[in-house]
C-alpha cells in the first residue's frame, strides 16, 4: 500500500515536525502521502477534535507535545485505534538528558523563543533582501558572506537560505560587459564565494526562465558560446582573487548553502575577521 495518511501534531508551529517528515519521506519512492497538519495543540478540547479526525482518516501519527497529559492522551487514543504514534524528538531528548545530566525543559515552542539569535536572523534576512543582485554594494563590508556568480547560478535563493540561518549575505552578478564595483576586490570582513555551474545546465536554466516570462529564448543570454565565455570570465575572476568556488551544477540550494557555511566556519576557525554565526 503506497497511500497513507500522515498526521503531524505539535504544541508549537510544527516546523520541526514538517522537516522531520519531509526528510523521512524523501527515502521512499512512489508514496502517496496525505498530510494532516495540526499545529498549536495546547488544550484537551482541541486534541479531542483532532483525534476524531485521525479516527476518520487513520494513519501514522507524529507528534511533538511536551505536556505529559496530552502525550498520554494521544498515545492512548492511537493505541485504541491500532495506529502507530511516534514522539519525534524523544530519542534525541533522552540521549541529551543522559549526556548533559539534566532534564529537558517542558515548554511548548521553546526552540522558537524570540531570543538574541532570533532577532539576529531577522536582521540577516532584512540585510540580505536589501543587498540582492548587487544592490547597495557600498555596505558589503557589513556582510558575513558575499556570493558572486553569473546570472542564474542560484545566488539569490542561496543567499535567502543563508539569511534564514543567520548570515548576512549579499550577492553580485558577474557580467562580462559590466564589471563589478571595485569594492568587491577590497573586502576584508566578508567571505567572498564564487558560484559556478556547467554551461549546458546554465543554458537550459536560462532558456526555461525566458520561456516562463514569455520571452523568446533566442538571445545571447542563452547562446552556448556566449554563456561559456561568461562562465570562463567569472572563473578567471574567482581564481585571480583567490576566492573559493562552489560548482552548483549538481547541488541543491541546501547543499550549496551547507558548503558555503563550511567555508565560513573554516575561515572563522583560522582567526579571520567577523564573529561566529548560528548554524
Amino acid at each position: 500500500m503506497n497511500r497513507i495518511h500522515l498526521h503531524l501534531l505539535s504544541d508549537s508551529t510544527g516546523e520541526t515536525l514538517e522537516m522531520i517528515a519531509k526528510a523521512a519521506l524523501a527515502q521512499f519512492d512512489d508514496a502517496e502521502v496525505i498530510r494532516h497538519f495540526w499545529p498549536m495543540v495546547r488544550s484537551q478540547q482541541h486534541l479531542d477534535r483532532i483525534m476524531a479526525e485521525i479516527s476518520a482518516n487513520p494513519g501514522l501519527v507524529l507528534f511533538t507535545l511536551v505536556d505529559g497529559g496530552m502525550r498520554e492522551r494521544v498515545e492512548a487514543k492511537c493505541a485504541a485505534l491500532g495506529l502507530p504514534a511516534v514522539a519525534a524528538l524523544d530519542a534525541v531528548n533522552a540521549a541529551l538528558e543522559g549526556l548533559l545530566g539534566q532534564r529537558a525543559k517542558v515548554r511548548p515552542g521553546r526552540q522558537h523563543a524570540m531570543d538574541a539569535a532570533y532577532f539576529a536572523r531577522v536582521e540577516a534576512i532584512q540585510f540580505t533582501i536589501a543587498h540582492d543582485d548587487g544592490v547597495n554594494w557600498e555596505n558589503w563590508e557589513a556582510a558575513d558572506i558575499v556570493l558572486a556568480g553569473v546570472s542564474r547560478s542560484s545566488k539569490t535563493p542561496t543567499s535567502i537560505y543563508l539569511a534564514n540561518r543567520g548570515y548576512k549575505t549579499a550577492n553580485i552578478p558577474i557580467v562580462v560587459e559590466s564589471p563589478p564595483p571595485a569594492a568587491l576586490f577590497s573586502l576584508r570582513r566578508p567571505l567572498v564565494v564564487g558560484l559556478t555551474t556547467a554551461t549546458e545546465r546554465l543554458v537550459q536554466v536560462r532558456r526555461n526562465r525566458l520561456l516562463s516570462i514569455g520571452q523568446a529564448p533566442e538571445t545571447a543570454y542563452v547562446d552556448a558560446d556566449h554563456v561559456a565565455k561568461e562562465v570562463q570570465y567569472a572563473r578567471r575572476m574567482f581564481a585571480d582573487n583567490g576566492w573559493p568556488v562552489i560548482d552548483v551544477s549538481r547541488r541543491s540550494i541546501e547543499e550549496t548553502a551547507a558548503a558555503v557555511i563550511n567555508l565560513y566556519n573554516e575561515r572563522q576557525s583560522d582567526g579571520a575577521d567577523g564573529g561566529s554565526k548560528p548554524i
